[in-house]
């Protein structure tokens, strides 16, 4: 009796929550389909964007790229011009080659299991379960920042979240609490979490769980979640050379092993002959996850015609201007900088 009781208070939280998300529900796009293919896009958009960020984004996305046969058939440079904006451009090469895997795999038709979903390229247990369970009615908790931090506040819960089997036990918590509706339940959680409960000044007064949450009756809401490790910021120095004449200038593409992975960038380095053309420098910061970026770029004006022809001949980069700027993706503060440069 005792545990039918217990297991009777964790439901009533779920199904609480339930019945606020019934009535403040998000109008959103995505939240009119059942699609597989648009669910799985705006649930990898919004890992790292906000939605009144991302909206846009992810409207003018799913315009041009409607379907995953359509996805698929693009080339990877498309894909990334209409990643523009959004950041963490591996995002965009994973759900590309994600898009490929469908077709080749599993002739095009978006996988139903949860299992088969997490095989695809970039996808996670967060998004496996999101998909599985808005679309095809699996009963996963799609367990992320918004589920650790409302479970431990709710049971006033000190389960460290930085600990390696965080996902594990804030899991096994959320199935406690998932009524049936495990689609809307997962929705409700993300609303509730970037809505009410948030990570700093939490709107507990109109939370619809306050009166079975722990830690607001303890008065200890800042006290959860509790995460002792701290990823360490690293520091990272890169130097650019911005080598130009008449509206042109020489850009290469990166690799896909390291931070803006695919996007166009400035040159690392030049040869001697190019040494005297230096016009200037500029030290730009640029802040990314758990890094510090300190990036140096030197303006290099060749006035020569002669030098410039001998450096294009001899070397493999792209020669590019203005509008060809505007059609390929480059990280945020090179694209700043082009446009400061070249904007008379």
């Amino acid at each position: 009796m005792e545990k039918n009781n217990r297991d009777a208070a964790f439901l009533q939280v779920g199904n609480k929550l339930l019945d606020w998300y019934k009535k403040n529900a998000r109008d959103l796009p995505f939240r009119q389909t059942k699609d597989p293919y648009k669910i799985w896009i705006c649930e990898i958009v919004f890992q790292q964007t906000r939605i009144n960020q991302g909206l846009n984004h992810y409207n003018n996305f799913i315009k041009r790229f409607p379907d995953v046969q359509t996805l698929a058939a693009a080339e990877e440079d498309e894909v990334l011009l209409y990643w523009k904006g959004l950041g963490y451009y591996s995002r965009a090469i994973n759900i590309h080659k994600a898009a490929r895997q469908i077709m080749n795999e599993y002739q095009g038709t978006f996988p139903s299991e949860y299992d088969e979903i997490l095989k695809l390229k970039g996808v996670g247990k967060y998004t496996a379960a999101a998909v599985s369970s808005i679309c095809f009615g699996g009963r996963m908790p799609a367990v992320d920042g918004n589920f650790y931090r409302v479970l431990s506040r709710v049971f006033a819960d000190d389960f460290d979240i930085s600990n390696s089997r965080a996902f594990v036990y804030f899991s096994e918590l959320a199935n406690l609490v998932m009524p049936e509706n495990v689609g809307d339940f997962n929705q409700a959680m993300m609303d509730l979490g970037s809505e009410i409960c948030k990570p700093k000044n939490p709107l507990c007064g109109v939370c619809p769980l306050n009166k079975d949450c722990l830690a607001f009756s303890l008065n200890k809401i800042s006290e959860f979640p509790v995460k002792t490790k701290k990823v360490k910021t690293e520091n990272l120095d890169l130097t650019y050379y911005f080598v130009h004449r008449n509206g042109q200038f020489l850009i290469q593409q990166r690799k896909d092993d390291f931070i803006w992975k695919k996007l166009f960038e400035f040159l690392p380095a030049i040869s001697a002959e190019l040494e005297p053309f230096i016009k200037s420098s500029k030290t730009i910061s640029h802040k990314l996850t758990h890094k510090n970026v300190n990036i140096e770029i030197y303006d290099v004006e060749v006035d020569s015609e002669t030098v410039w022809n001998d450096f294009t001949a001899q070397n493999e980069y792209l020669i590019t201007d203005l509008e060809g700027f505007h059609h390929k993706s480059f990280p945020k503060p090179l694209e700043n900088y082009v446009q400061n440069s070249l904007k008379d």
